[in-house]
């Protein structure tokens, strides 16, 4: 069985972002996966401003992304790019931390303006983590997320792609072979 850690960047206690980020990894444990989640926006403010990698829950986050064989790393758009207390921690990580990874990048936003943020803000952060097979990511628009009493809803016409990417990233994280030899 494989393992996920589902990372939410959104800084916000509200979130569409951390409710797809929730949404996506019942998905993938419907796919049988193991996986696990961190809202960055839970880790202490102090340890991610201070740069703290020894923390124990920012070491926690460490070991839990060594552990894993796919990583989703869910962001909303500011300022054109992904969030600030996502980057807080992605700067705290060792600099090989996603080698060996599959990595599905998704980005939610306003507007379809903010679409290369995946490509040009986040995808060139996660190559430079080591990251063995970055999948095409995706990027949501805020209206086609509803957050609802019995959970979050996606537009119709969202949904399908959104879920041929997660499928997709899915059968990655199931056919990954490891890149070296074990004994």
């Amino acid at each position: 069985m494989s393992s996920i850690l589902v990372l939410s960047g959104s800084p916000s206690a509200v979130s569409r972002t951390a409710a797809l980020a929730d949404h996506l990894a019942g998905r993938l444990r419907a796919h049988g996966h193991t996986v696990g989640a961190v809202r960055v926006r839970d880790l202490p403010a102090e340890a991610l401003v201070r740069a703290d990698p020894a923390h124990p829950e920012i070491a926690g986050v460490v070991e839990a992304i060594a552990a894993a064989d796919g990583v989703v790393v869910a962001s909303p758009v500011y300022k054109a790019a992904y969030s600030g207390v996502l980057k807080l921690l992605l700067d705290l990580l060792p600099q090989f931390a996603l080698a060996g990874k599959v990595v599905l990048p998704v980005v939610t936003g306003g507007t379809t303006a903010h679409v290369l943020a995946i490509d040009y803000a986040l995808r060139p952060v996660l190559s430079s983590l080591g990251a063995d097979h970055i999948v095409p990511g995706w990027f949501v628009l805020d209206q086609h997320l509803e957050q609802a009493p019995e959970g979050l809803r996606v537009d119709q016409g969202t949904a399908a792609e959104l879920y041929r990417v997660v499928d997709a990233f899915s059968g990655a994280v199931t056919a990954r072979r490891p890149l070296v030899p074990t004994s």
